[in-house]
C-alpha cells in the first residue's frame, strides 16, 4: 500500500500544472499488467465509498480482478479519483488551481462530471476524475462507469451475469451530466404481503424475519444503479414499520436515499402498523388530535437530521377516508387545513427550520382530491403530488396557476394495485407506452418535483421500473411514443445481446398489447370489494372470427416465440431472461389460456361437442403450467435465491383459481356436427331451414372469410368430406377424420373472387336495401355439402360481388354486414388546425396505434361553429349500401381531463352535418369508469344520418387536447355483440 496519502497529494498537486484534459480517451481499468486504483476521501459521504465498492465489485465480476478502494492505495500508472465538491481534498485542489472547471456543477442538484486527465503526478500517468455536485451526483458518476463496463443495474435483482473480459477499458468523453428532469425519483414498495416480505422474512433476511436493513440495503443499491433517490417503504401490516428498525434510517442515509411515505402515512409515520388502538384510542383528528400529534412529533425528532419528504394532510387507516364527526365536505376541508397547520408547526419546532425549507408533499388521492377541489387552502411551498386513478390514468394535473407554485408538483403512479374494480398484483400488466403517455403529459404540465412508482414487490416490474426512472432522469430522451420501443430494444440488447433484442422487443410489445386489451388478472370477469365469482365473458365465440380463439392463438404465438428465444439465450443470461421475459409472458399467456379454454369448454359443451372435454383439459393444463413455473421460480432458479418472492395467486382471488369445467359423457355413436360463424348454436338437421345453415354473406369489397367447425358428437371416430358446389368456394381443408386426439377442426371458407360471376354493373349501390337481404341481381348463391357416414348436410354460401363504378378505384372503408369498422390511425386525410394537429402514438391501444390531439397545452375549442374552421380534423372516407340513422361508436383511451377547463372531448359529423360533441370524461369511481379501466377503453356513441347509399366521409375534430382515439365503428344496424370492434372493413 502507498503509505502516506500526503506524499501522493504532493505528487498530485506538484504535477497539476502538467495536467491535460482530453475530450475523448480510452481509459484502462484492467489490463495484463495493471488494475486501476480507486481513490476517494474519508471525509466524503458514505454513499461515495459505497458506490466505489459497488463499482470495484462490478470490475471483479467482469474481470476476476478487484480494484483497491480507499484514500490510500498502491501507486499505479492509472487511478480513478472520485469525490464531491468540497468533500475531496484532491479534487478541491484541482478546482482551486483552475485546472478543473466546475462552473456547470457548482450548487447544482445531483450532477456529475467525468474527465480523463493525463500526467496527473509522477506516479499516476492518467486519471479518471469523477466529481459530483453533491453526494448523489458523485455516486451516480461512479456507477455510470458500471454501466459503461457492461454491468446491468439488474445484475443482482434479476441475475444479469456480466460478460467476462480479461482486459477492461472505457471510452471516455469529457462528460457533464444534466440536472435530472425530476428532482425526487423513486418507488413505493406496496402490497408486499405475497412476495417481497415473505421472501425477506423466510429467505433473505431470516435473522430479522422481515424487510429490514439487509433487504433495504439491496433495494437502495438498486435505486442508486437506476439513478433514483427516493423510497416510500413497505407499509402493510405484514411488515413492521420502517422506523421500528433503527438501522433502517441509517442505511437509507448511508445510501443517500430520501425517505417519503404514501398518501395514508402523514409525517413519515405508518398509521397502518404504528397506530395502536388499545393505547392510543381512535385515529380521529377531531377527537384525538393530541395523541396523533405526539406520534408526528416523535417521528420528526427522529428524522430531523436526515433527508426526508414529509407527507402532509391525513387520511384514515390503510387507504381509507379520514374519519370526521360531520359528514360535510366543508367541515372535512377545514379539519384537513387544521391538520396541515399543526403539522407545519411541529416541523418548525422540532427541526428549528422554516417549514418552507423542508420538503413536504400533499397527495390528493381518492377523496382527498375532492377536498382539494372543494377549496382546501394549501401552503404554496408544499409539493402537490397528483395521482393516477390506480389503473394508469392521471386524474388531475396542475393548472397554469398551480404550475407557478414554489412547491411544484409531482406524480404518484401505479403498476401494481389492490382494490376495486379488480386487483392487478401478480404480473406487470401496465402498458409502458401508456405510462410514457401519462408521464410525459404530467411532465409537460410541470409535475417535475416528485415521481413515485408503486411497483409492488419490485419483481416482476423490472422493466417498467427502469423506464419510469429513466424518464424521470432525462425526459429529453423520450419525446416521442416510439422512444419507448427504442428504449426497450436498448434494454434488451444490454441484457441479452443485440442479436435477439429486436425480437424480444416485438414479443414484449405484443404481450403488452394483449394485456392492454384485457389485463391477465381481469380475465375471470370478476370484481373485488366485494369479491365476486367469475362472470360471463364478453368475448364472443361465434362472431368476427371468434374472439376467444383469436386470443388463444395470439398467446400460442408469443409462447412459441418466447420459448424459442429462451432456448437460444446464452447460458449465463438464461436466469435473467427467465425473470425479465419468460416468466411474465408465460404467466400472462397461461392465465389467459386457463380462462379462454374454460370459456371454450362451456360453449362447446352446450353444443354437445366431445371437444369440450379436451378444452377443459387444456384449461387445467394451463393452470398447472403456472404452478410449475412458479415453483421453478421460487425453488430452482438461482438455487432458491428467490424462494417465496413469487406468488401466483395474490389474495387468492377467483381469477387465480382453476375454473370449473363441464365434462361430456355419452354412449351414443359418433356423428359429425357442424357449427358456423355467426351462430351461437350448432347446425340442427332436425329443423328444416335451420337458422344456422347459412354462412354470413361474403363481401368482395372486404374479402370476407368465415369459419365452419366440424366436430364429433358422441363416442368414436368420424370421417368427413366437404364438397363445394362451385369452384370459387375455397376451403382450408376439405376432408379428414375426427377422433379422440382431434375431436374438432376449424375450416376456413374464402372466395376466389376471380371466378365468381359479377353482379350488375351500376354507378351506385341501390338505395337502402338490407345487406342480409341483397337483391338477386347483386347476390350469387351456392353451397358446400358436408358428407359423413352416408349423411349430407348442406351449408349455404352467398357472395356479394357487384360491379359499382364508384368503387372501382375507391380507397376507403366499406360497409360489411351492416357496419363499417375503422382503426383510427388509418385516416384518409387529416388537416392541422391553429397550432394543433392529430398525431400518431405507437405501442398503445387495441391495434398498438392511436391518434392523439396535440399539443397537450392547446386551447380547447368548444364553439361548434368555429370547430370546422379552426380545429384539426381527421377524415375517413367510407361507402355504405344502406342509409338512414346510424350509430357512430368512438373508442378512446380512457384518460381524464388534466384540470378544469379542459375536457376529454372531440366532435364528430358525417359529411356536411354540424359537429356533435363527444365527451369521454367519467366522474369519480363510477360504474362507467370501472368498465373503462377494465377494458382500457372508453366507448361513446352518437347518432348521425347517412342520407343515401354510397360515398361518405366521417370527420373527427379536436376539441380538447390530449384525446386519444383508438377505433371507430359506424353501425348501420348490423353490429353484433362483441368485446372489441370487428376488424377493419377496408376495401381490399
Amino acid at each position: 500500500m502507498f503509505k502516506y496519502l500526503g506524499v501522493l497529494l504532493v505528487c498530485f498537486l506538484g504535477s497539476v500544472v502538467m495536467a491535460q484534459e482530453t475530450k475523448k480517451a480510452e481509459f484502462s481499468i484492467v489490463d495484463e499488467s495493471n488494475t486501476v486504483t480507486i481513490l476517494i476521501d474519508k471525509k466524503d459521504a458514505k454513499v461515495v465509498s459505497i458506490a466505489a465498492a459497488i463499482f470495484a465489485n462490478d470490475v471483479l465480476k467482469v474481470t476476476g480482478k478487484k480494484p483497491v478502494v480507499g484514500s490510500k492505495a498502491q501507486l499505479t500508472s492509472s487511478a480513478i479519483i472520485a469525490g464531491t465538491i468540497g468533500k475531496n481534498t484532491m479534487i478541491d485542489k484541482l478546482i482551486a488551481s483552475g485546472k478543473l472547471d466546475i462552473s456547470e456543477l457548482q450548487n447544482q442538484w445531483e450532477r456529475y462530471a467525468i474527465h480523463s486527465i493525463e500526467n496527473l503526478s509522477k506516479g499516476i500517468d492518467k486519471a479518471l476524475v469523477i466529481v459530483g455536485s453533491d453526494r448523489r451526483g458523485t455516486a451516480y458518476g461512479i456507477l455510470e462507469l458500471s454501466r459503461k463496463i457492461g454491468v446491468s443495474p439488474w445484475e443482482w435483482w434479476a441475475d444479469v451475469t456480466p460478460e467476462k473480459k480479461e482486459v477492461l477499458s472505457v471510452s471516455i468523453h469529457a462528460t457533464v451530466s444534466k440536472s435530472p428532469s425530476v428532482k425526487y425519483r423513486g418507488v413505493f414498495l406496496n402490497d408486499e404481503d405475497w412476495g417481497l416480505q415473505r421472501w425477506a422474512a423466510l429467505n433473505f433476511e431470516q435473522e430479522t424475519g422481515d424487510i429490514g436493513p439487509k433487504t433495504y440495503a439491496k433495494v437502495f443499491e438498486l435505486l442508486l444503479r437506476l439513478r433514483a433517490n427516493t423510497i416510500w417503504p413497505a407499509m402493510h401490516s405484514s411488515t413492521k414499520p420502517f422506523y421500528s428498525y433503527p438501522e433502517n434510517k441509517f442505511v437509507a442515509d448511508d445510501y443517500a436515499i430520501v425517505i417519503g411515505t404514501s398518501h395514508a402515512e402523514p409525517m413519515l409515520s405508518n398509521i397502518n402498523t404504528e397506530w395502536k388502538h388499545d393505547k392510543m384510542g381512535e385515529y380521529r383528528y377531531d377527537t384525538n388530535s393530541e395523541t396523533i400529534k405526539n406520534l408526528f412529533r416523535k417521528r420528526v425528532k427522529e428524522t430531523a437530521k436526515l433527508e426526508g419528504i414529509y407527507t402532509t394532510g391525513m387520511r384514515g387507516e390503510h387507504d381509507s377516508p379520514m374519519i370526521v364527526g360531520e359528514d360535510d365536505t366543508d367541515a372535512q376541508v377545514h379539519l384537513l387545513e387544521r391538520v396541515i397547520t399543526d403539522q407545519r408547526a411541529i416541523l418548525k419546532k422540532e427541526t428549528k427550520k422554516n417549514p418552507t425549507a423542508i420538503p413536504q408533499a400533499f397527495v390528493p388521492y381518492k377523496e382527498v382530491l375532492n377536498y382539494y377541489q372543494s377549496g382546501l387552502k394549501l401552503p404554496e411551498d408544499i409539493t402537490l403530488v397528483w395521482t393516477d386513478d390506480n389503473y394508469g390514468y392521471m386524474r388531475q394535473l396542475s393548472t397554469p396557476k398551480e404550475q407557478t407554485r414554489p412547491g411544484g408538483a409531482g406524480v404518484y403512479y401505479h403498476t401494481s394495485y389492490w382494490g376495486r374494480p379488480h386487483d392487478y398484483l401478480w404480473l406487470n400488466s401496465t402498458n409502458p407506452v401508456l405510462m410514457w403517455e401519462e408521464m410525459s403529459k404530467a411532465y409537460e404540465f410541470q409535475s417535475r418535483d416528485i415521481w413515485i412508482l408503486n411497483c409492488g414487490d419490485i419483481k416482476p416490474h423490472e422493466y417498467n421500473m427502469e423506464l419510469f426512472l429513466d424518464m424521470a432522469w432525462d425526459m429529453d430522451n423520450f419525446e416521442k411514443s416510439a422512444s419507448v420501443k427504442t428504449h426497450m430494444q436498448s434494454w434488451a440488447a444490454r441484457e441479452f445481446g443485440k442479436e435477439t433484442a429486436a425480437e424480444i422487443t416485438e414479443v414484449l410489445f405484443e404481450n403488452n398489447r394483449l394485456a392492454y386489451i384485457r389485463r391477465p388478472e381481469f380475465m375471470a370477469w370478476s370484481q373485488v370489494e366485494p369479491v365476486t365469482k367469475e362472470g360471463e365473458t364478453e368475448l364472443t365465440q361465434y362472431h368476427y372470427g371468434d374472439e376467444v380463439s383469436e386470443r388463444i392463438k395470439s398467446y400460442e404465438t408469443i409462447i412459441e416465440r418466447t420459448e424459442s428465444l429462451y432456448a437460444d439465450i446464452a447460458d449465463h443470461r438464461k436466469d435473467a431472461f427467465y425473470q425479465l421475459v419468460y416468466y411474465p409472458i408465460i404467466g400472462a399467456s397461461k392465465l389467459n389460456q386457463k380462462w379462454l379454454y374454460s370459456f371454450k369448454n362451456k360453449f362447446t359443451a352446450k353444443q354437445g361437442r366431445q371437444s369440450a372435454n379436451a378444452f377443459g383439459a387444456l384449461s387445467k393444463e394451463a393452470y398447472h403450467r403456472i404452478e410449475k413455473e412458479t415453483t421453478y421460480y421460487n425453488t430452482k432458479l438461482q438455487n432458491g435465491k428467490w424462494n417465496h418472492i413469487m406468488t401466483m395467486a395474490p389474495r387468492f382471488l377467483p381469477v387465480f383459481a382453476q375454473p370449473a369445467t363441464s365434462t361430456l359423457q355419452t354412449d351414443q355413436k359418433a356423428k359429425l356436427g357442424l357449427a358456423l360463424e355467426g351462430y351461437q348454436m350448432e347446425v340442427n338437421d332436425e329443423i328444416i331451414n335451420s337458422y344456422a345453415d347459412v354462412l354470413p354473406i361474403f363481401n368482395s369489397y372486404t374479402n370476407s372469410t368465415y369459419f365452419i367447425d366440424v366436430f364429433v358428437e358422441g363416442e368414436g371416430a368420424v370421417d368427413w368430406v366437404a364438397i363445394p358446389k362451385v369452384d370459387w368456394i375455397k376451403l382450408s381443408e376439405d376432408k379428414g377424420t375426427l377422433h379422440f386426439e382431434h375431436l374438432e377442426k376449424r375450416i376456413w371458407v374464402s372466395i376466389d373472387w376471380t371466378k365468381v360471376p359479377k353482379g350488375e354493373n351500376k354507378k351506385e349501390a341501390p338505395l337502402g336495401h338490407d345487406f342480409q337481404l341483397i337483391p338477386p341481381s347483386f347476390k350469387v348463391n351456392s353451397a358446400i355439402d358436408f358428407r359423413s357416414e352416408g349423411k349430407t348436410t348442406t351449408i349455404g354460401v352467398s357472395v356479394y360481388n357487384p360491379e359499382f363504378d364508384a368503387l372501382e378505384n375507391y380507397k376507403g372503408f366499406v360497409e360489411d354486414k351492416g357496419y363499417v369498422s375503422i382503426n383510427a390511425e388509418n385516416y384518409t386525410r387529416k388537416q392541422a388546425g391553429n397550432e394543433a394537429d392529430w398525431q400518431l402514438f405507437e405501442g398503445i391501444g387495441y391495434t398498438n396505434k392511436v391518434i392523439a390531439a396535440l399539443p397537450r397545452n392547446a386551447t380547447p375549442n368548444v364553439n361548434l361553429e368555429a370547430i370546422k374552421a379552426n380545429s384539426p380534423v381527421l377524415e375517413y372516407d367510407f361507402y355504405t349500401f344502406n342509409f338512414g340513422e346510424v350509430a357512430v361508436n368512438l373508442q378512446a383511451v380512457p384518460t381524464h381531463a388534466p384540470h378544469a377547463g379542459i375536457g376529454v372531448r372531440c366532435a364528430v359529423a358525417i359529411d356536411d352535418a354540424s359537429p356533435v360533441l363527444v365527451d369521454f370524461q367519467t366522474i369519480g369511481r363510477s360504474d362507467e369508469w370501472k368498465e373503462n379501466v377494465l377494458k382500457n377503453a372508453s366507448v361513446k356513441s352518437i347518432k348521425q344520418i347517412v342520407n343515401k347509399a354510397g360515398k361518405h366521409t366521417l370527420k373527427i375534430w379536436m376539441v380538447d387536447p390530449g384525446v386519444l382515439i383508438d377505433q371507430v365503428l359506424i353501425d348501420l344496424g348490423g353490429w353484433k355483440k362483441s368485446y372489441a370492434f370487428p376488424k377493419e372493413t377496408a376495401k381490399k
